[in-house]
């Protein structure tokens, strides 16, 4: 255990606060039992060592790393009691996806260790809550995704600006450093290589093919209980998408192109929707969350478009992909009959800067959301915008 407390120190002192993730502020941080779960590399491990190092007290805090070697002959629970008698008051576990049988040991730390706080982080396919204990009416769980275009600009130019809501985009209220900076250039970066936290490391689309294939070889393989050759239809499956997206699913011929049952299809892309690959537009269900008719399949961003494709992702893809990838983070998408993308009551038509008004003429609350435009007039808004939402 003291080895633990060693590497928890040394990540701790190595660890900056200088930008704060959105969804910090968001959180219940003293409940008893909090997830914080989302695709790997969007930074909760980051996330959770920043609250630690500003909000809590040190000698009364432990994070450790599901997968750490002291697991291999140690359990949670007993960690937990230990660490409580020892005076322990909040268990930070990161990655617990990693651990078997992590939930049932959860609900019996939770359950019998009530003066203890556990924070854990893991895959956001974690709320599928499949197989174990059922943590549902114990847990608060939060959702977190990549960095938005303003958390970017904070972290990679230091340009800080405020948050914008949904209604202040739609009616172009919109602040933005026009005196000192321009736009149009600093969100093709972002397009390119700024959802990701580890943006600034070297080899960016190295590191980011190697979470996917964590993410394809392990993460669902293991929670899925796939065998290698299901794993690899995994691989296969993504490369279709991403050579057609936006993707509109054909379910037979997929289960031909990949060898399997046509009923496994959907599960398929459930999986990689759920660990954050890729994102299914749905038909309006009237708010049943992921049971309308799947329309079309993204990739869950645009960096991963230009990691994974062949040749240089088509632009108008790429346009309908980042405005679905952060509108979803705060706002029910749905596809339109008639236009790109339907919010609540409003219709969206997405394009470049000669996008006409023909295909929305005559639709109430409808917007022409135009990328390589700086300002936005009347219900044409620029696409950059809809990036200062979270």
């Amino acid at each position: 255990m003291e080895n633990l407390f060693r590497t928890f120190r040394l990540l701790l002192n190595n660890t900056t606060t200088d930008f704060i993730r959105y969804l910090h502020d968001q959180i219940s941080w003293n409940s008893r039992l909090v997830a914080i779960l989302g695709a790997r590399g969007v930074g909760k491990t980051t996330l959770l060592l920043q609250h630690i190092k500003l909000h809590d007290n040190i000698n009364e805090t432990l994070f450790v790393t599901a997968d750490d070697l002291y697991f291999s002959t140690n359990t949670l629970y007993d960690l937990a009691l230990k660490f409580y008698q020892q005076g322990g008051k909040k268990l930070y576990i990161d990655e617990i996806h990693k651990y078997q049988a992590w939930s049932r040991e959860i609900k019996n730390i939770y359950d019998q260790i009530p003066e203890l706080n556990v924070i854990y982080t893991g895959s956001s396919i974690l709320d599928l809550e499949q197989g174990g204990a059922d943590l549902s009416r114990r847990k608060l769980e939060y959702h977190m995704t990549g960095l938005s275009f303003r958390e970017y600009l904070n972290i990679a130019k230091n340009i800080k600006l405020p948050l914008h809501s949904f209604e202040d985009i739609l009616s172009n209220k919109i602040q933005f450093p026009y005196d000192k900076e321009r736009p149009l250039q600093l969100f093709k970066e972002y397009l390119q290589q700024g959802y990701y936290p580890f943006f600034k490391e070297d080899g960016y689309y190295i590191r980011l093919k190697s979470v996917l294939n964590q993410t394809l070889e392990n993460d669902i393989p293991h929670f899925a209980q796939m065998n290698i050759s299901t794993a690899q239809k995994l691989k296969r499956l993504l490369y279709i998408v991403a050579q057609s997206v936006p993707f509109k699913p054909n379910f037979s011929k997929l289960s031909r192109d990949l060898d399997v049952n046509r009923n496994f299809v959907p599960d398929l892309m459930f999986y990689l929707e759920k660990a954050g690959v890729i994102n299914q537009l749905r038909n309006d269900t009237k708010g049943i969350k992921l049971l309308g008719k799947v329309d079309k399949v993204y990739l869950n961003n645009t960096n991963l478009a230009y990691a994974i494709s062949d040749t240089i992702p088509d632009i108008g893809n790429v346009r309908e992909t980042v405005f679905f990838s952060l509108m979803r983070t705060t706002q029910e998408v749905t596809t339109s009959s008639v236009a790109d993308f339907n919010i609540g009551k409003y219709t969206f038509e997405i394009g470049g800067k000669n996008k006409a008004q023909k295909q929305i003429e005559g639709i109430e609350n409808a917007y022409v959301v135009k990328d390589d435009i700086e300002y936005g007039y009347k219900n044409i808004i620029p696409l950059w915008a809809f990036g200062l939402t979270y």
